[in-house]
């Protein structure tokens, strides 16, 4: 059930008597489940949860409670379970009856069964919590690959989890502080944040992978899951073979559900191969499809490296040749400046400028005809989509290759922001933690362990930003989106493949091979075209001229944080066509402009105090 989760464990509080302010930690997340909510409080744990209806509608409600041999389990989940058939036929082979078809169920009996040890026998994208009654115990884990939010605080004998950061800052006892470091975060690291990183301050993000157990006497936080690096032994066809195998079987198993479900439809490579795969699945039912582009695009588009052409005239493409029932939703740019600070209000921080708000924006159209959608998410992370996979002069910058222009973004901050966070030191620190994660392969050529390293950065730095924008946009619209290319077992067999299968003289060479015959060739070749940005000069004026109303404005925040001469003198110079980066970047010009109402509108959102 893909939903909203609270809870609250505390050894010095009666919490039966703390319905209201549980009441209220779980109503900030009515957005992800609009459908339902309920509250479950025992002496020293409670679960709130909002409910979004896709499978079992009358059985799957939450939190749910079983018993098993008079032990008293309790769970609040967030998820998508995507082998719940299989995991239902070996629990009830060991005895365990089912009340409904949920995946809820069936997650929960599973832990009853196999405790933290379930953990590996499930594929799906998760978040959930489940206490044990009768050992006081409280157990939290969260998928492999992060796809679904999960945030914890601890404080004088208390844990409080949520999906959001926003439904812990309505506890009484969780001020919205940030320090140096969550600072930091926000102002160098932009929308790439440090897994585990809460942003404020003692709120930490249980990481992909990991498992918490909570218990009186202590917490322990442990890893489950990790990529681990070993030799391809598959040659070109049989990789081929088991690549189309896995797509295939993920995309079908995405497809279920009892509400209306569609496709995310670009016309690219990556969202063009799920559609063609789920269209094949549905047939002879037409699959509903979408596509999002901006006002005024078909007149101010400007062909660059990182956008090549526009996406509308391929969406329509690949829709007819597949034969899909589809929709394009066009973003108006004064609705899409004002979703700036929606988009904060939904992420819980500044994040991708508009390419937030213009996603929230399109989910928000698509709730009105479906619930689940499927998208294309993470291709370009886990088959090498991005230009500094093949291109030298990107590998060897020594830092996160998606960040740019670091010196003109530091220079944009106030002295005292820069003496506060010291953000070249913090960029610097941060990567090396990065690259001491990296799973090495034992006597690999250095060339290809340098591939590695980039792609366990994009998996495990760039992936979970795309991945949490995709989530706290779409839940904010109360739309569930399914990441197909997130699958756990495409992502590791992938791990391996060497580079030069996988890039075949193209980018993505080895998944464009994968879908011979299954796409256009047309389409199939299309050169690599990101998430469509606008282009319209009355967006760089608006997001320039808000800007500056509100660093003029006493009330706001920013002046503290920034130089507001040198950002003066962005502001005259920024007279050329508007040229959107990648998403990592945060480039000067519009897009700067753009993120600094998001931070404005953060700091004042969440009352922010930095200490």
């Amino acid at each position: 059930m893909v939903c909203g989760v609270v809870g609250w464990v505390d050894w010095e509080r009666d919490l039966t008597r703390e319905c209201r302010v549980l009441g209220a930690m779980t109503s900030v997340l009515a957005h992800r489940g609009p459908d339902t909510g309920a509250l479950w409080l025992s002496a020293r744990a409670a679960f709130g949860h909002r409910r979004l209806t896709v499978v079992d509608p009358a059985g799957g409600g939450q939190p749910m409670r079983r018993l098993r041999d008079g032990r008293g389990y309790v769970i609040t989940y967030n998820g998508e379970l995507y082998n719940t058939p299989e995991l239902r036929r070996e629990l009830e082979a060991r005895g365990h009856a089912f009340q409904g078809y949920s995946d809820t169920e069936a997650l929960l009996l599973a832990f009853m069964e196999w405790g933290p040890q379930c953990l590996g026998r499930l594929n799906g994208i998760f978040a959930f919590g489940i206490w044990n009654e009768s050992d006081q115990e409280l157990f939290l884990a969260r998928d492999r690959l992060g796809v679904k939010p999960l945030f914890y605080t601890r404080h004088d004998g208390t844990l409080l989890f949520a999906s959001e950061p926003k439904a812990l800052l309505v506890h009484p006892d969780v001020p919205a502080e940030v320090d140096a470091e969550g600072l930091a975060e926000v102002m160098v690291m932009g929308p790439a944040r440090t897994p585990g990183h809460g942003i404020f301050r003692g709120l930490e993000e249980l990481r992909p992978g990991h498992f918490l157990l909570h218990r009186r006497d202590g917490t322990r936080v442990r890893r489950y899951w990790a990529l681990r690096s070993e030799p391809h032994v598959d040659d070109v066809g049989e990789t081929l073979f088991h690549v189309r195998e896995l797509l295939g079987d993920t995309v079908r198993r995405q497809l279920v559900a009892d509400v209306p479900v569609c496709c995310l439809l670009s016309g690219g490579l990556d969202s063009s191969a799920v559609t063609a795969l789920a269209a094949a699945a549905v047939a002879p039912a037409k699959l509903r499809t979408y596509s999002v582009d901006h006002a005024g695009n078909d007149r101010h588009f400007r062909s660059s490296d990182y956008q090549p052409d526009a996406d509308t005239p391929w969406a329509w493409r690949v829709s007819r040749a597949l034969g899909t029932a589809h929709r394009q939703v066009i973003v108006p740019t004064e609705t899409l400046v004002e979703a700036l600070a929606e988009a904060v209000q939904a992420g819980d921080r500044p994040g991708m400028a508009d390419v937030d708000s213009s996603l929230y924006l399109f989910c928000r159209e698509i709730k009105r005809e479906a619930t689940v959608a499927l998208s294309g998410e993470a291709a370009d992370e886990v088959f090498g989509g991005y230009p500094w996979f093949w291109r030298e002069e990107l590998r060897a910058q020594g830092t996160f290759p998606w960040v740019k222009r670091v010196e003109e973004r530091v220079s944009l901050l106030s002295r005292e922001a820069r003496d506060l966070i010291r953000p070249e030191e913090y960029l610097d620190r941060r990567y090396r933690e990065a690259l001491e994660e990296v799973p090495r392969l034992e006597g690999e050529d250095p060339a290809e362990a340098q591939v590695r390293e980039l792609f366990y950065l994009n998996l495990t730095r760039f992936m979970p930003t795309l991945l949490d924008r995709k989530d706290r946009m779409s839940m904010a619209a109360g739309l569930e989106v399914r990441v197909p290319y997130c699958d756990h077992r495409l992502v590791e067999y992938m791990w391996n493949v060497p580079w030069a299968m996988k890039y075949g003289g193209r980018e993505k060479g080895l998944l464009r091979r994968t879908l011979e015959g299954v796409l256009p060739e047309e389409v199939l070749w299309r050169r690599k075209s990101p998430y469509p940005k606008t282009y319209s000069p009355a967006y760089r004026c608006a997001v320039r001229q808000r800007a500056g109303e509100l660093l003029a404005d006493p009330a706001s925040p920013l002046p503290s944080l920034i130089d507001r001469t040198r950002l003066d003198a962005l502001a005259r110079a920024d007279g050329q066509p508007l040229e959107p980066a990648w998403f990592g970047q945060l480039m000067g010009g519009a897009q700067y402009f753009a993120y600094l109402i998001q931070v404005d509108a953060w700091l004042r959102q969440h009352r922010v105090a930095i200490r």
